[in-house]
């Protein structure tokens, strides 16, 4: 059975899309969604603590990117205290733990890639001295 194409559409949170390819590439699709969500899989972290795992994402990008994923569902926000200064913390919703195993797969398909067509630096000086 052909699991994309069972309706015409699908529809999500009154959003409706072509296919289930769309929706999921909606989800997480550009730069830094999946990024984002990689940096999340094994546990929550502050804003700080991603933005130094990215250190090439801008903050405004970073916060933007982190309230969609929160608005489609995939990160959830918690906030701890009521007054400055607070402590707020991301980690993944259930849906989100549900796209880990995609991440995985495409971790090892970007190393495959590299290996078989590239190279790994470690540095930003190219390939460690």
């Amino acid at each position: 059975m052909n699991t994309e194409c069972i309706g015409d559409c699908v529809k999500l949170n009154g959003k409706v899309y072509p296919c289930t390819i769309s929706l999921t590439l909606d989800l997480v699709g550009g730069k830094w969604k999946a990024v984002i969500l990689y940096h999340l899989r094994d546990k929550p972290k502050r804003y700080n603590e991603l933005h130094k795992e990215m250190p090439t994402v801008t903050e405004m990008t970073l916060s933007l990117q982190l309230k969609k994923l929160e608005k489609d569902g995939l990160v959830k926000r918690k906030v701890y205290g009521k007054k400055p200064p607070i402590k707020v913390v991301y980690s993944l919703t259930d849906l989100g733990k549900s796209f880990v195993p995609v991440l995985e797969a495409i971790t090892e398909w970007g190393n495959q890639v590299v290996s078989e067509n590239g190279e790994f630096l470690y540095n930003s000086l190219g390939p460690s001295q």
